[in-house]
């Protein structure tokens, strides 16, 4: 903390302050940054596991922390966060300040929801505690920064058995798929069995898998998602399926849910050479982000005379009854298959974030790229959905890239109250604004 407030005060006045990282998760460009930024090194840890304190099972986590490191030290417990985000190097902070989700929020909201207690670095250059119910933490949700960063945060945990035992239905009718999210969400059993994490893929129109999720403690054959087979491929092809608990919660990691396919991962003759310890997530946005640097896809259309690519990477949520319209209308406008579905309820409001307490909602993840032609520039797929998920009372998340005029971005997101608030922890305008953020990316 002492090497954190000596480098803001190293930040010239009048600069910018921001973190001196050189990871992220974000899919949207940053500016470059010439000004030193926030040393956020040692800020990385799990500082204390309590199975048994007052408030329940808890953790003390720093706000760098990746769900990696605080899972490899809460599941000798048999406890994990309420809400693990599908990839590892998602830090804490990140989660709670940007929304993280996973298949338990259909039962646990999102990852914020289960904070306690959390210290914030402000852009005043001051740590404030903060806990619900306080201005400073009912606004940090999908503030993205422009509040702060957090340092430390404590968390609710919950306790797992040793397995997860995976049950796949599939259905061609999307209504049907809709409904059956509803009825199980709502009662939280299928079959007479307790559901504790429910998530889906839907490969194409008819071809859509519902996946439920048991923890038990029963022994039994589990599968490895992490060598040569491939999950997500796994659910067109079993209906039944045992993980440890430990894979179940990194099973969408190894391959980046599918995306691992654009580096040749899923070729069985590179799979096998490919390291076992390199098939993860950050190791794809790092080829990722080369890719972007020499623009090595874009090369390769131009040479075989394919259309110019638009970056289609979003997540978005709508309420469970439209979901069947919105798959309709995606199939038809933009025509991307798989993408990931996972149903959420938030517990109460979150002003930054305007989802409707105890309703439920399906959030839609869909990454890739699609030809579209000279006019990709304009992002013209990525617009549409932005006025098609407010047409049909959804939101979209800010992690990827943005383009909403400002009177309506303001509208979406309640930026009225985040100068408010941003007012009081950051009278001098040191942290970038939201808007600036997700949709000038500066």
């Amino acid at each position: 903390m002492e090497r954190l407030a000596t480098s803001y005060s190293r930040i010239p006045v009048g600069e910018t302050v921001r973190l001196a990282k050189r990871t992220t998760n974000l899919f949207r460009a940053r500016a470059a940054q010439s000004a030193p930024g926030l040393d956020v090194s040692g800020l990385d840890g799990v500082i204390e596991v309590v199975p048994d304190s007052p408030d329940g099972p808890i953790a003390e986590v720093q706000g760098m922390c990746t769900y990696e490191d605080l899972v490899d030290a809460t599941l000798p417990h048999g406890l994990v966060p309420y809400v693990v985000p599908q990839l590892r190097t998602i830090t804490l902070g990140g989660a709670v300040t940007g929304l993280g989700i996973e298949s338990t929020s259909f039962r646990s909201g999102l990852p914020h929801e289960s904070v306690l207690e959390m210290d914030v670095f402000t852009g005043a250059g001051e740590v404030v505690t903060t806990s619900p119910g306080d201005e400073l933490f009912d606004a940090f949700p999908n503030s993205y920064g422009s509040l702060g960063y957090t340092t430390r945060l404590r968390i609710r945990l919950e306790r797992v058995p040793a397995y997860a035992a995976l049950r796949h239905l599939r259905f061609e009718d999307a209504d049907a798929l809709a409904v059956a999210i509803g009825e199980i969400a709502d009662k939280q059993e299928y079959d007479g069995q307790a559901v504790h994490g429910l998530d889906g893929v839907s490969f194409g129109p008819g071809a859509h898998v519902l996946t439920l999720a048991r923890w038990t403690d029963e022994p039994g054959r589990t599968s490895d998602y992490a060598g040569q087979d491939i999950y997500f491929r796994s659910l067109q092809t079993c209906d039944r399926d045992r993980l440890t608990a430990h894979d179940y919660l990194w099973r969408w990691d190894t391959d980046w849910f599918w995306c691992s396919g654009a580096f040749g991962a899923q070729n069985p003759r590179i799979r096998r050479l490919w390291p076992r310890r390199l098939r993860r997530s950050d190791v794809y946005m790092r080829l990722l982000h080369l890719d972007r640097r020499f623009g090595i896809a874009d090369r390769l259309d131009r040479r075989a005379g394919r259309p110019q690519r638009e970056r289609v990477v979003q997540d978005v949520e709508v309420p469970v009854e439209r979901l069947a319209e919105f798959l309709a209308w995606f199939d038809e406008e933009i025509g991307m298959r798989p993408v990931w579905i996972c149903p959420l309820v938030s517990s109460r409001p979150w002003p930054l974030y305007p989802l409707e307490p105890g309703r439920l909602y399906v959030n839609i993840g869909f990454w890739g790229t699609v030809h579209v032609g000279p006019d990709a520039a304009d992002a013209p797929r990525n617009r549409a959905i932005e006025a098609k998920v407010h047409e049909l009372g959804g939101h979209k998340s800010l992690y990827s890239d943005a383009f909403y005029d400002r009177e309506t971005f303001d509208a979406l997101y309640n930026t009225s109250h985040l100068a408010a608030v941003k007012r009081q922890h950051d009278p001098d305008d040191r942290l970038t604004t939201l808007y600036d953020k997700a949709v000038k990316s500066r």
